[in-house]
């Protein structure tokens, strides 16, 4: 199989590429520039958006497209900095469809990259795929207009959109961050502890993306989190459990509000998101609860 992954050089991007090679897949990696590091396999090339344009050829063939890129929302939310997050996405989802649009033959499918904000915060509710679209914050703007985006861009194709909680990984993404008190001692509940956290181990992400593709009654939105969602206190306390560190040190909300301004909404909001629509269809999670997951984490 062919496949391009724009965003590849991510967090998620890197896991998706070494995972299927290792299962003998033909990669194209696309990007603004070339990494200054290139993993070196015979099935692996890195082509930029500006190449590609020139020349689609490269990409003809491809069995998907995957579309991971966008900048990051851990940064402080001034307004450059929304507008950097939001254009970001849009721009990718554009540069994804004109390269599609220049193809003979485009890939059937599609994943493109959302997330769970989409839905809002609640502390009550529980949402699935089926739940409407809730704007009340940033995020949720953002995510909102980026699934539009998609839906106008990519047409012709079986469009997956692919709603992300907190991705477990040790190299990057949240996971390191919010170990990294428990690391030093301080280790405690954000806010009230109650605010829900649906996430996600970077191994099953991975294998998820793959089914979505290979499974083509699944198209529209599909929750990547784990069946099982905890809260807050739940996840610092088997942090503390697993890496054998305290949890006793609160930090109240009106200091990481001082700390990080509006992005602090993405630590004391949440949702309960379900992955309805992957276990309808028959996916398996290797880690559908947080202690075996954070457990592997620590073995790495």
């Amino acid at each position: 199989m062919k496949y391009v992954i724009c965003g590849g050089n991510g967090f998620i991007g890197r896991e998706l590429t070494e995972y299927w090679l290792q299962a003998g897949h033909q990669i194209i990696i696309v990007g603004r520039k070339l990494p200054k590091t290139q993993m070196i396999h015979p099935g692996l090339s890195y082509l930029t958006w500006d190449s590609l344009s020139k020349n689609p050829g490269s990409a003809e063939g491809a069995d998907a497209l995957v579309n991971l890129a966008g900048a990051s929302l851990s940064q402080r939310w001034s307004p450059s900095g929304k507008k950097v997050i939001m254009e970001s996405r849009l721009e990718t989802v554009a540069a994804a469809a004109k390269l599609l649009n220049s193809l003979q033959h485009k890939p059937p499918v599609v994943i493109q990259s959302s997330a769970v904000a989409i839905y809002g915060t609640s502390l009550a509710d529980t949402f699935d795929e089926a739940s409407p679209a809730h704007v009340m914050d940033f995020p949720s703007e953002v995510v909102k207009t980026w699934e539009a985006a998609a839906d106008e861009a990519y047409t012709g194709v079986r469009l997956v959109k692919l709603r992300t909680g907190v991705v477990l990984g040790n190299e990057s993404g949240a996971f390191p961050k919010m170990k990294l008190p428990y690391a030093l001692g301080f280790g405690g509940r954000m806010g009230s502890g109650k605010q829900w956290l649906s996430w996600i181990h970077l191994a099953d992400m991975s294998r998820l993306i793959d089914f979505c593709i290979q499974t083509p009654g699944i198209e529209g939105p599909v929750n990547a989190t784990a069946p099982n969602p905890v809260t807050n206190e739940a996840f610092g306390k088997m942090i503390g459990k697993v890496y054998h560190r305290p949890h006793w040190f609160p930090l109240p909300a009106f200091l990481l509000k001082a700390a990080v301004g509006e992005l602090s909404e993405i630590l004391l909001e949440g949702q309960r998101v379900l992955p309805a629509k992957a276990i309808q269809h028959g996916f398996t999670f290797t880690y559908p609860t947080l202690q075996p997951a954070l457990e592997q984490l620590r073995s790495e």
